[in-house]
């Protein structure tokens, strides 16, 4: 099975802490993005975002996406 392309946008607030620690309970390797400006010009105006294989998630979408990867 290959590997899946995960990339966490974050701007360090404490959604993003959260979501960090779902990932890394969860033991997925993830890229950070944190280029608030590039984010910006995405259209990414909530934080955080995941990005998974190309799919975006809002910040309940990744947490529930990480607790489903945990088991």
């Amino acid at each position: 099975m290959e590997k899946e392309s995960v990339i966490f946008y974050t701007i360090g607030c404490p959604r993003c802490a959260v979501l960090e620690k779902k990932l890394k309970e969860a033991n997925i390797d993830y890229e950070i993005f944190s280029d608030v400006d590039k984010m910006l010009e995405m259209g990414m105006d909530d934080m955080p975002v995941l990005e998974v294989d190309g799919k975006r998630m809002s910040f309940s979408e990744a947490v529930k996406w990480a607790k489903e990867m945990a088991k």
